[in-house]
């Protein structure tokens, strides 16, 4: 093993310290800078890290010893801060979306020249999705003919102290947890062709329920109930709901059907979950064992991965897919058409099974 790969976060909210419980200590990588608009806590979280120093962003990622900027912003600042680090030779991977409109995520991969551009989420990358991928990929529910995802909740605000971002272009429902559903169905099933949405806005105003601006009214500038239909390539149809505009469900948070059998698929926000099958005449589902992915793998697992494999499995690539699929099913629920989509990424390869200890 050569010198560790030195990294550089930039955005130290509440989801770093998730980034951090899986790279802070890996072998094969090294925290080497911080960043963040709050200059006392990108040094709070550098003091924590053996030789990590804070910085401001253009120095970070003009840092020599930065060789990967994990971009952990606000999704109005992913494509500023990406593209300034590809401006400095340095590869970089994204919280999702890749940016907050589909051209900046475009500028995004047109300006790597020969850098890599990975995005979350990596959450696929663990043993819940890639063992119901394994369970396609061998037949186990026959062809697959259609999935159904399924993500409602009453709205970040709930808990959120500043959840003003959920509601501005770049957030909503379909933005924030969309990509987490939609990602797995690439995994699961293959790139998506053509998709037709619909989606409403049944409140111009939210009230914040939690810590110093609780009670605070912010404005509701996106629509926060999408719902969808996506045709994918391999002749698969998904039906998928996003909302901020539900108390609650009783619904899988992801079904894939086959002319065989049908999967139950565990959360897509979490790395593992249990995966169950039933086909025609069991009395009651079977759970299946895990055999593919990451066991117990936190965020960040995407970097590794690239790190250790180059697959492609949490790329630029598809994270651009993900991007004009909520894109479309935005345009097509304002203009009533179905949307033919540009982009097409190869299906990822799915993630051997990797017990803890061995990633």
């Amino acid at each position: 093993m050569g010198e560790p790969h030195g990294i550089g976060i930039v955005g130290l909210g509440v989801i770093s310290e998730q980034y951090l419980g899986t790279l802070a200590t890996h072998p094969e990588v090294r925290i080497v800078a911080t960043a963040d608009l709050d200059r006392e806590r990108a040094e709070a979280v550098a003091k924590r890290i053996p030789g990590c120093r804070a910085m401001t962003v253009d120095e970070l990622v003009a840092d020599p010893a930065v060789q990967t900027v994990i971009n952990l912003t606000i999704p109005a600042a992913h494509a500023e801060v990406a593209l300034a680090a590809l401006a400095a030779g340095t590869d970089v991977f994204g919280e999702k979306p890749l940016a907050a409109t589909l051209p900046d995520a475009r500028r995004v991969l047109s300006e790597a020249r020969g850098s890599w551009v990975g995005a979350a989420p990596d959450t696929v990358l663990g043993t819940g999705i890639q063992t119901a991928r394994a369970v396609v990929d061998a037949g186990g529910i026959g062809r697959p003919v259609s999935a159904v995802a399924t993500w409602v909740a009453p709205g970040h605000e709930a808990w959120h102290p500043h959840p003003d971002f959920y509601y501005r272009d770049g957030g909503g429902p379909l933005l924030d947890m969309g990509p987490y559903y939609l990602t797995s169905l690439v995994h699961l099933l293959g790139p998506v062709r053509r998709v037709v949405g619909a989606s409403s806005r049944p409140r111009d105003t939210r009230t914040i329920g939690s810590g110093p601006r609780a009670g605070e009214t912010i404005p509701v500038e996106v629509d926060t109930h999408v719902t969808g239909v996506l045709e994918h390539v391999g002749g698969a149809v998904s039906t998928v709901t996003f909302s901020f505009d539900a108390a609650a469900t009783d619904a899988a948070p992801l079904e894939i059907h086959g002319e065989t059998g049908t999967l139950s698929v565990p959360d897509p926000n979490l790395f593992d979950g249990e995966v169950r099958v039933r086909r025609p005449g069991d009395a009651q589902w079977s759970l299946v064992d895990e055999r593919a992915g990451y066991e117990g793998a936190g965020r960040g697992i995407g970097v590794i991965d690239h790190l250790r494999t180059g697959s492609g499995r949490a790329s630029g690539e598809i994270a651009l897919h993900v991007l004009e699929i909520m894109t479309a099913l935005g345009d097509s629920a304002e203009t009533g058409r179905r949307i033919e989509l540009t982009t097409a990424p190869e299906r990822p390869p799915l993630v051997p099974f990797t017990p803890v200890g061995e990633w």
